[in-house]
């Protein structure tokens, strides 16, 4: 018997909030449903969260609903408004820039052949030419102030102000679903439940102008064990373009995932079935020290993202860089990446290899990096050393990279300046 696509959803715990979830099933039961989800060109990249939304658009197309990608050039010039300060206004030049880049993004998640064909959608197509009066007369009258005003993300901001700009938003957001029932039959949107407000905004809008009823669903915010965003701890967000998140940053990204978030994030971001990652949860949970169920997710979410021959690179580095495989072998740029999030340090030539493992940090002091040469402890490209006074400059790989270990476990590089 075939699992209903809203049964799992909610088995992968991808559901926080919905409308009518009978009505919804019923409808999605029924045949086809177009739905959408929307992602503002805020950045260059999308990210791990956005990420999220995509899988979940795939996983209703697989079950033969139809996707519309909606990448907002007009609400990308707005910005949705945040819990501390307005944001910073991007030019146009800036927004249609990355409204391309992010389009390439997303069309790598779904597919655009079959019945149900995904379309990307630009908001700018249908707010360009739309003039104020008409907006106001429109879309404004549909909206009562006081309904605003109790939004959450606007009731925090009163004391420290909010422009007319971004208070104004979820008319615009509101506005796209309306605008894409009309075009389209448009009659689910998804979303983060961040974004949850803005969404039912939508659902409002379309019954008071069209006299509709059409369904939403948010997902869960993605965090950590304590509470706090994944990958924010760890300097930003989790970008899924390879030139602002190296492939090998992306992979150690989710090997680091806690032991109580794992199975979690199998269930929410790989396609893998329930069963499945129920067996690598118990066998996981029997050898929790070869964390098998994170290097699963990783290998999974990073082929989905940057291909599988960069999971490859990733695990081969990771073996590299403690001697269980040759360095000679990596790439450079998955070097440099793996040695970047070890700890990559400069040095110039001519610089000892206790000064290069002490600026590496992997000691103390020059005695301590000293001491650990002479115990045996010490290892430049996984070659033990033995003259502590040798120059790294001999010991360098492509692009001047060096290798740096004090015992087992305790990795850094250093990148040799050349004159």
């Amino acid at each position: 018997m075939t699992t209903h696509v809203l049964d799992d959803l909610e088995a992968r715990g991808l559901v926080a909030h919905s409308t009518d979830r009978d009505a919804l099933r019923a409808d999605l039961s029924a045949g086809p449903v177009t739905y959408y989800v929307g992602f503002d060109p805020t950045a260059p990249s999308l990210h791990m969260g956005n990420l999220l939304q995509l899988l979940t658009a795939r996983r209703l197309q697989l079950a033969g609903h139809r996707p519309l990608i909606l990448v907002g050039g007009s609400t990308g010039l707005i910005g949705d408004p945040r819990d501390v300060g307005e944001r910073t206004m991007n030019s146009r030049e800036t927004v249609a820039d990355w409204v391309e880049r992010i389009r390439a993004q997303v069309e790598q998640y779904v597919s655009f052949e079959g019945d149900n064909a995904a379309r990307v959608v630009n908001n700018l197509d249908w707010t360009k030419d739309v003039n104020v009066i008409d907006f106001l007369r429109d879309i404004g009258k549909h909206f009562p102030v006081n309904r605003m005003l109790d939004r959450q993300v606007v009731a925090s901001r009163l004391e420290s102000g909010i422009s007319y700009t971004e208070f104004s938003y979820v008319l615009l957001q509101s506005m796209d679903y309306l605008e894409l029932y009309r075009r389209y039959g448009t009659s689910l949107q998804t979303g983060g439940s961040d974004q949850w407000g803005n969404i039912t905004a939508g659902v409002e809008l379309v019954r008071r102008a069209e006299g509709a009823k059409v369904h939403a669903l948010s997902t869960p915010l993605i965090t950590k064990a304590d509470g706090t965003k994944f990958g924010k701890s760890t300097g930003g967000a989790l970008w899924l373009d390879p030139e602002m998140l190296s492939p090998y940053a992306f992979y150690q990204t989710w090997i680091q995932a806690e032991d109580t978030k794992v199975v979690e994030y199998l269930r929410q971001f790989t396609f893998l079935d329930l069963e499945e990652i129920d067996a690598i949860a118990a066998e996981s949970a029997e050898k929790p020290g070869l964390r098998i169920a994170q290097r699963r997710l990783a290998a999974e979410v990073t082929a989905m993202v940057h291909g599988p021959d960069e999971v490859r690179a990733a695990e081969q580095a990771s073996a590299a860089l403690f001697g269980r495989a040759e360095l000679v072998d990596l790439p450079t740029s998955t070097l440099r990446a793996a040695l970047s999030e070890a700890g990559l340090v400069s040095v110039p030539a001519g610089t000892t290899i206790v000064d290069a493992l002490t600026a590496a940090g992997l000691v103390d002091s020059k005695s301590a990096a000293r001491r650990a040469v002479k115990e045996g402890g010490a290892y430049v490209n996984n070659v033990r050393v033995e003259d502590p006074d040798e120059t790294v400059d001999r010991h360098t790989l492509d692009g001047g990279l060096v290798v740096l270990r004090k015992g087992k476990k305790s990795v850094a590089g250093a990148e040799v300046e050349r004159a």
